[in-house]
């Protein structure tokens, strides 16, 4: 009885391991008709996601910040009422499940989703949208908010007229002109929807309804975020963890992401493809061309006030040198500040040659001997998507500028100064590059050249092109609208406010193992969906 007994336990007790056994391989089974991300799936396999990159977030506010390296962080932590689909410009429902225009193009209502809190426990709502409005449009300090819609307050050329919580989970926005633009606007980084409770405290203590929050910010070293676990999307993010770690070197950065230390990046240096094409555990990702290096010249003060300058330095620098030494090809020369891809590129405009004498003739023309004009040439001390050596750039193009009997001496400066100055106009020349926010030209013409326009680092104004831009915004027919912003390059390009450099599609490498991660064009990466493979 006794032994019957034993021979029972044993045989229960390999049954519990039988049915143990079968639940676990029925759970990694499971991957193949269940969603990969679940919770049960995402615990088995690695939850943390390290992000490399160049240099540390400048704030956590994205409406008072214009940095790629802010909105990496933020378009975690917070929603826009409208997004992009991934790859994409194209939009789709976000904290807004519905919109609606007015035929005449001024009236937009849009439907809020319903259920969703902030991270602080406090209600997203009508309510919550219309007071975000409100800051934004208070103050030039959201600078965003100043060129995508054009003015603050009760100025003219502010567009929105008002904006009513017409119900608990209804906005409508009314606007003083039509906006073309304006639904692709409101899915930009920079319109992130916060909490009102938080408001003073959003730069260090950021409040959304994203799908992560903040867990720790240890100063130009790493931002942790975790799990939102109130994500109003059921069963995301997958990611228990992303950290963001700042490696300001390109090859130091590869090199971690070798040993494993960190598991996407970006910032690739174009000469490292193949080695990452090569390894087994890494692969590469581009991201689509949807931006422009440039070299802003501030129009508005000596010897950048002067056009004829200008123009002979558009015409003393080798792009094709730059793409061939620093780019490895995967670049093309811009003539326009406009990317290809965009529509109302102008294609039959003629770029500024590559030509020594003639710079030389212009600036004579300008009264300028030979040696006569020394300007400081400034540069970021960090890898950019759109600008992979910056510091090497800038040797190259003050190589160029020294052919033409022009003296360049290089600045450097950390990423968050270097913006500052940029924006207060403290830097006769610079290079710096823009990655569109919405696939749209306005985001470039306007948000880079518009007289006003925050971003507008080379403080250019021509009455003309404000009234070409303005009338693009308002045009309703799409072939209208092209042919209005083929209009607006060729005066710019006449006036060459700053230098068109190139069009870059920059690459990105990642752990083998990284899966559902798609690089955005506009460069506010979405790591909601990511997950790992075993």
């Amino acid at each position: 009885m006794k032994k019957q007994f034993i021979r029972f336990g044993l045989l229960l007790v390999f049954m519990l391991l039988i049915v143990g056994c079968s639940e676990d391989s029925s759970t990694e089974g499971e991957g193949e008709t269940q969603d990969p991300g679940e919770t049960e799936k995402a615990t088995e396999l690695q939850d943390t996601l390290v992000f490399g990159r160049g240099a540390d977030s400048t704030s956590l506010d994205p409406a008072t910040e214009t940095d790629g390296e802010t909105f990496y962080v933020t378009q975690q932590i917070y929603d826009t009422l409208i997004d992009y689909e991934d790859g994409t410009t194209k939009l789709q429902p976000a904290l807004a499940t519905e919109w609606e225009a007015s035929e005449d193009g001024k009236t937009f209502v849009l439907t809020l989703r319903d259920g969703v809190t902030f991270q602080d426990g406090t209600p997203f709502n009508a309510e919550a949208v219309v007071a975000n409005f409100e800051r934004w449009m208070s103050a030039e300090d959201f600078i965003y908010y100043g060129s995508m819609f054009g003015g603050y307050g009760e100025d003219e050329a502010n567009i929105i007229e008002r904006v009513e919580a017409t119900s608990d989970l209804e906005v409508t926005f009314q606007l003083k002109r039509p906006s073309a633009p304006f639904l692709k606007n409101l899915a930009m980084s920079p319109f992130a929807i916060a909490s009102p409770e938080a408001f003073d405290s959003l730069a260090e203590n950021p409040v959304g309804t994203g799908p992560f929050k903040l867990d720790d910010w240890a100063r130009n070293e790493t931002i942790t975020l975790v799990k939102n676990e109130d994500y109003w999307e059921d069963g995301k993010p997958y990611l228990n963890r992303v950290i963001f770690q700042v490696i300001p070197d390109n090859s130091a950065r590869l090199t971690a992401l070798q040993n494993g230390e960190i598991d996407l990046m970006d910032g690739v240096n174009p000469s490292d493809q193949t080695i990452i094409e090569s390894d087994e555990n890494l692969k590469v990702f581009s991201r689509a061309p949807l931006n422009v290096a440039y070299m802003p010249m501030n129009n508005e003060t000596a010897p950048f006030d002067d056009p004829l300058v200008r123009q002979a330095v558009n015409h003393a620098i080798d792009k094709e040198a730059l793409i061939e030494g620093f780019f490895e090809g995967n670049a093309e020369p811009a003539k326009n500040m406009l990317p290809p891809t965009i529509d109302g590129y102008n294609d039959e405009i003629e770029p500024y040659a590559y030509d020594v004498e003639k710079a030389k003739e212009l600036l004579a023309e300008a009264g300028y001997e030979a040696g006569e004009l020394e300007v400081d040439l400034w540069t970021m001390d960090n890898p950019r998507p759109y600008m992979p050596a910056p510091a090497k750039i800038a040797e190259s193009i003050q190589k160029n500028l020294a052919d033409v009997g022009i003296i360049a001496n290089i600045q450097t400066l950390d990423w968050s100064t270097y913006l500052e100055k940029a924006k207060n106009g403290e830097m006769p020349t610079f290079l710096i590059g823009w990655i569109g926010d919405n696939g749209d030209a306005d985001n470039f013409l306007y948000t880079l050249l518009g007289t006003g326009s925050g971003n507008n680092y080379s403080f250019y104004s021509n009455e003309a092109v404000d009234k070409i831009l303005l009338e693009a915004q308002a045009a309703t027919d799409d072939a209208a609208r092209a042919d209005l912003y083929k209009q607006a390059q060729v005066l710019i390009h006449k006036d060459a406010p700053v230098v068109p450099l190139v069009h870059y599609e920059s690459l990105m490498a990642g752990s083998s193992t990284l899966e559902n991660y798609t690089p955005a064009p506009t460069g506010s990466e979405d790591f909601t969906d990511v997950t790992f493979s075993e």
